[in-house]
């Protein structure tokens, strides 16, 4: 360790994303990008970009941007927020609207970045066990905290919350701000933003990286009630008053605005998933019910680890948690058809190999 750290340096254990391997040639399907590009749209609004608009400024509210997206989703432009990607949304989330006396409640198989902004914030929380079935049960989120945040569906399980469980949890915490974190919801489920206008203690935050095929561009969004609004922008002017710039927004407005384009593509992965999935239930896999773009499974015969190594051994990467309950389960995004096709060759001689 440095010794010109802080103590808040020394004491952090940050988050690790997924691998991003620099070999071209590897299947990947270990962070849950989309496997088809952007709307071409979004590749026309970048070309159009010119030098003056990168000379200046961008826009520090993204103004052009918050109105597509109020649109889109029935709501007032006072009631969007918009940040580098739904992170550096959730950070300022933490800040402004979970750090309070009591502690903060989410999943204990969740978003592995939760615990850690707790560390970096000083904000308490208590995991709240998900079930046997790795579903989250509704009436252990009924008891006083300083908020809830749940992903929806969550992850790595992909299980979905219904808008009525959502309701439940909302009205069982009126003194508390509920997050449901949405970066998944495109591809199943229903969105909590249709009961924004309904409930003050609402905030959904959803992002493009996934459905909307723009991880490398860091764009994230939070929906709810103005004064919910307000609260986390008072932290981001406090931060970073110019979080997307001038190129992310414009591509941004193109992607919101090109939604046949968005449909094809999500109903695509939809048709994949469900593919998968039952190719791998007929190999023996136990796959749990996913409403995202990626699959939680399990065989009872082979360890997760050491189908996650076999499978990189032949250029498939998957993601591998070896973290309590989970560490017999694989998490698979899914790909093209040609990538999933690939992953299930070599599943099956992985297979054959330990039969």
């Amino acid at each position: 360790m440095s010794r010109y750290w802080s103590d808040l340096a020394r004491g952090l254990t940050p988050y690790v994303p997924g691998e991003q391997p620099r070999h071209t040639q590897l299947v990947k399907l270990n962070t849950n990008e989309s496997p088809y590009p952007p709307s071409p749209r979004v590749m026309a609004a970048i070309r159009n970009v010119d030098g003056d608009a990168l000379r200046l400024y961008p826009d520090p509210e993204s103004d052009a941007l918050a109105e597509v997206i109020a649109r889109a989703n029935g709501l007032q432009r006072n009631q969007v927020f918009l940040g580098n990607g739904s992170d550096e949304v959730l950070a300022h989330v933490f800040q402004a609207l979970l750090k309070h006396e009591q502690p903060i409640f989410y999943p204990d198989i969740s978003y592995s970045f939760y615990p850690v902004w707790c560390g970096l914030y000083g904000v308490e929380a208590r995991p709240v066990p998900l079930g046997p079935d790795f579903r989250v049960r509704v009436e252990d989120y009924q008891q006083p905290n300083g908020g809830v945040i749940i992903p929806n569906p969550n992850a790595p399980t992909g299980i979905a919350l219904s808008l009525n469980e959502v309701r439940a949890i909302l009205q069982g915490n009126a003194d508390s701000v509920v997050v449901i974190d949405e970066a998944y919801i495109d591809f199943g489920g229903q969105s909590a933003c249709a009961l924004i206008d309904q409930y003050d203690n609402l905030l959904v935050v959803q992002t493009l990286s996934k459905s909307r095929a723009m991880a490398g561009m860091r764009v994230g969004v939070a929906m709810g009630q103005s004064e919910l609004i307000e609260g986390l922008s008072r932290v981001k002017n406090s931060f970073n008053s110019y979080p997307l710039d001038v190129v992310a927004q414009h591509a941004a407005v193109a992607a919101y605005e090109d939604e046949d384009y968005f449909r094809q593509c999500r109903d695509k992965v939809v048709a994949s998933r469900e593919r998968v999935s039952a190719a791998l239930t007929e190999r023996g896999f136990v796959v749990l019910p996913s409403s995202a773009n990626f699959l939680f499974a399990t065989h009872p015969a082979v360890r997760a680890q050491s189908l996650f190594s076999g499978l990189r051994e032949q250029g498939v990467i998957v993601r591998f948690f070896d973290k309590p309950r989970i560490s017999d389960y694989l998490r698979i995004s899914i790909g093209t058809d040609a990538q999933c096709d690939r992953l299930l060759e070599v599943l099956d001689q992985l297979l054959a190999n330990t039969a």
